[in-house]
């Protein structure tokens, strides 16, 4: 199957070569641009690491590139969806082009030990806690990228025409942040994209390298909140109880069969139970028993079998412990999968693999992972997303001959390999807009 699939991207890259103008594209000349701003650009990138936001409160860090962006000639509108930023470039008649990055970092203690390490907290919008926050995620990556390589296409407007739509996301960590943009008006207040672009940088490739693939990219996701209900009790006299745990414990169970009986092994899906929480005491019955679950699969219809059998095992296991209610589930946060337009990425690989060299082009697995870069394309619009390497090529090439994994996104010791991912990610993004965009 894998031989097919690679078999399947060559040819699409190969067809898409002959119409790509990749050659027109002047690699050199964007790498000299790249090189002569770099320092300004890893200036921001270690501001913002410093000074990491949770969801939903990106305020400092939305203003600072509102300020950047309006240097630049940008028409910018703060405030888009929450703290959104929407930043419109002009040139001339064209496509649009939809420019995304993410804004949000994590509650997350930072240990990499680096100079410029987050000793920031703040309160969660959401919980109310006092937490440490982090960007383990890399977002600090993509917004400087971000304000690269918009610097770069407002330099070189020679070299596209159209309309370049650059939009700042909050909330990308609780997939809130894209719908929220789009309830406000995104793609009516300002305009509906002809195509959209993203990246992320990557944890299991090295940096310096970039790509993507046709397709499904990453999952969609669903987060459940699901409550048993019984009757609580002493715990010497079940009989005159009905124990919500034991249902909520059989459900555990149960629910796995969905994935390993109901749904094709052709078909990606998962159902992880990752909080289960309820009673007080050793001998007391309670009353409640309440799980959280995370849902991921690719495929619309596979979702929504995923969906109603976690809900139908729920309620017949209720049924059989003779439980006062039906059990209550909520879906809480949701994104739909990430899926490449596939002429639009073998154009972009086309393009990517002329400027980095074909030794520096990836096509990373798709993952179970989820992005809500999703909604935008799930609004009507073809995207592509790419994948940026961020791993110290020496520790990677260590890691491949057996050595120790370097650290995962989301993790207190995640930290890019700051100069050729960033100087990588701006040369690609800038690379497949101008790809996109064409040329005068």
């Amino acid at each position: 199957m894998r031989n097919i699939a690679s078999m399947m991207i060559g040819l699409l890259l190969a067809a898409a070569a002959a119409t790509s103008r990749a050659g027109a594209i002047p690699a050199d000349l964007l790498r000299a641009d790249i090189d002569a701003m770099y320092p300004d650009i890893e200036s921001l990138y270690l501001d913002l690491h410093q000074n990491p936001e949770l969801s939903l409160l990106e305020e400092k860090t939305a203003a600072k590139l509102v300020v950047r962006m309006r240097k630049l000639g940008y028409e910018v509108t703060p405030k888009v969806g929450g703290t959104g930023v929407v930043a419109i470039l002009r040139n001339g008649a064209g496509p649009t082009l939809l420019i995304r990055t993410d804004m949000d970092a994590l509650p997350v203690l930072e240990k990499t030990g680096l100079p410029y390490a987050s000793k920031v907290q703040q309160k969660d919008a959401v919980t109310g806690e006092l937490v440490p926050v982090m960007h383990a995620c890399g977002h600090d990556v993509h917004m400087a990228a971000w304000i690269g390589t918009a610097t770069l296409l407002a330099k070189r407007k020679d070299l596209w025409h159209g309309t370049l739509m650059f939009i700042a996301q909050p909330a990308e960590e609780r997939v809130r942040g894209a719908k929220a943009m789009l309830a406000d008006g995104l793609y009516t207040r300002f305009a509906k994209p002809d195509m959209a672009l993203a990246f992320h940088d990557h944890d299991t490739t090295p940096a310096g390298t970039a790509g993507t693939i046709p397709g499904y990219l990453a999952a969609a996701a669903d987060s459940v909140d699901l409550t048993f209900y019984g009757r609580g009790g002493h715990g010497a006299y079940p009989q005159d109880a009905v124990d919500p745990i034991l249902m909520a414990a059989r459900f555990v169970v149960a629910v796995q069969s969905i994935v390993s009986r109901e749904i094709s092994p052709f078909d990606q899906a998962v159902i992880t139970v990752g909080s289960f929480h309820g009673g007080l005491k050793h001998n007391i019955i309670s009353d409640e028993a309440k799980l959280q679950i995370t849902v991921r699969s690719y495929k619309p219809e596979v979702r929504e079998k995923l969906l109603a059998g976690i809900e139908r095992i729920a309620k017949a296991e209720a049924a059989a412990a003779r439980a006062p209610r039906e059990p209550e589930m909520k879906i809480i946060e949701s994104t739909p999968a990430t899926y490449n337009d596939p002429a639009l990425t073998a154009r972009v690989m086309a393009a990517l693999g002329a400027a980095l060299g074909p030794e520096n082009l990836t096509q990373p697995p798709a993952e179970m992972g989820s992005e809500d870069f999703s909604e935008f394309v799930n609004a009507g619009v073809p995207g592509v997303y790419l994948q940026v390497g961020a791993v110290n090529p020496e520790k990677y090439a260590a890691w491949k001959k057996g050595g120790a994994q370097p650290p995962s996104t989301h993790s207190p010791l995640f930290a890019p390999d700051t100069v050729p991912t960033l100087k990588t990610a701006m040369l690609a993004e800038t690379v497949a807009a101008l790809e996109l965009l064409g040329g005068k």
